[in-house]
């Protein structure tokens, strides 16, 4: 690729900043233009629900790199800009202001955006959802002692607010539709455990939450379950998933299915046009199906093996499909994708808060979760990715190696 060429990446969030860094290393001279809409350089965003939320600083630790380091490696980083048409055939990128860039080769690192919840009340003052640091400044400054909380969800996002309000002194209600906590991502009796340490820490935990309405006079003054119950709340938080931010993509011709649907070197179904990070959707060899994985991980590393891609390799990605959430003082981890599981295996010590659990099937292990564990995850992950059948009895006992098993 000469000197002369241009790479355009649209998303200037983490995927997108990891992606403009990769295409650097990787030595690709030419011109780069990191599109973003926020007015931010690139920034990690699971900070935004936890410490971003509960202490008092500012974005500056979960920048990927120094404002000056865009115009040291140049990179045109142009913030605050809103990418509104791909054209194909003349290969060019149109701006909200009419600007109009020709590229080589587009990455699309488009991201994805909070679900709304479809309910009265909803636009009210007081009410949050958490996607960008500008959303964490304006709930951080309502969170006080004494501000009386509800957060609507009982996903990652929804128990990582919780567990960050509390710190800040507020009462905290969680609302959660289903019969558990984190549905798509543990166990049901993972998901009880859980749902035990929020109970225990002060959180008001309701499970299969039927809710009405948010109402207020101008603010948010109270949440309206279904069967009539008010719930008092100075403040409301909703957490109930992301949708993927196809519309460029999908106004352009490329092909989306549950994101932009690219092949296991990033490429979308133009050859000139690469997606990663929430947006994409990907083969996933250890699955057997496609996924559009929402992970931190994965938007870095599915962003950076696209970057390099994008430069002249030859790159087939697999993700580790490892996912963390940090609640209180609990740190849990996730490995592979459980959601046909015929056996759980424990392992460690349950009631002391720092144990293991193996999803087997057809004793594979598909999935792993660590809580305050973490140290197992690697050798867990080796031991699933392996594809071998293990004892469940020796997966059980601590006194095992893990590391031994991988081996044999």
């Amino acid at each position: 690729m000469s000197d002369q060429s241009c790479f355009i990446i649209i998303g200037a969030g983490h995927a997108g900043g990891r992606a403009a860094q990769a295409m650097r290393k990787a030595g690709y001279e030419g011109r780069i233009v990191l599109i973003g809409e926020e007015g931010f350089p690139p920034y990690e965003r699971p900070p935004l629900s936890k410490e971003l939320l509960c202490g008092d600083s500012g974005l500056e630790k979960a920048q990927l790199h120094d404002p000056a380091w865009y115009d040291e490696n140049s990179i045109e980083l142009r913030l605050n800009a809103h990418a509104t048409a791909i054209d194909r055939e003349s290969r060019t990128v149109t701006l909200a202001d009419g600007e109009t860039i020709s590229y080589d080769k587009l990455l699309l690192t488009t991201g994805a955006r909070v679900r709304r919840l479809p309910i009265p009340g909803a636009d009210l003052d007081g009410v949050f959802y958490i996607r960008d640091f500008n959303d964490t400044q304006g709930l951080r400054a309502r969170l006080a002692p004494g501000t009386r909380a509800v957060v609507i969800g009982g996903g990652f996002i929804g128990l990582e607010t919780a567990a960050s309000a509390l710190k800040r002194g507020a009462s905290v209600v969680v609302l959660e539709a289903s019969d558990r906590l984190m549905g798509r991502s543990i166990a049901p009796e993972v998901a009880s455990w859980f749902a035990g340490l929020h109970r225990e820490r002060g959180v008001d935990l309701r499970l299969g939450a039927a809710i009405a309405a948010i109402e207020g006079d101008g603010k948010v003054e109270r949440v309206v379950m279904a069967d009539g119950e008010a719930i008092d709340a100075d403040v409301v938080v909703i957490g109930i998933g992301i949708v993927p931010n196809v519309e460029l993509a999908e106004a352009a011709g490329l092909e989306v299915d549950n994101g932009i649907v690219v092949d296991d070197h990033g490429r979308t179904s133009d050859p000139d046009i690469f997606a990663a990070g929430d947006v994409a959707n990907q083969p996933n060899a250890f699955t057997g199906r496609r996924l559009r994985l929402e992970s931190y991980q994965n938007a870095q590393d599915q962003a950076q093996a696209a970057a390099r891609n994008m430069c002249g390799g030859d790159e087939a990605y697999e993700d580790s499909l490892w996912v963390w959430s940090d609640q209180h003082d609990v740190n849990l981890q996730m490995t592979g994708v459980a959601d046909a599981w015929d056996e759980l295996v424990w392992r460690g010590d349950v009631e002391g808060g720092c144990f293991a659990v193996f999803y087997l099937k057809d004793g594979k292990i598909i999935a792993v979760n660590t809580v305050n564990n973490g140290r197992e995850m690697r050798p867990c992950q080796r031991l699933m990715q392996s594809g071998k059948r293990f004892d469940p009895a020796a997966l059980a006992d601590p006194e095992v190696k893990l590391l031994r098993l991988a081996k044999e």
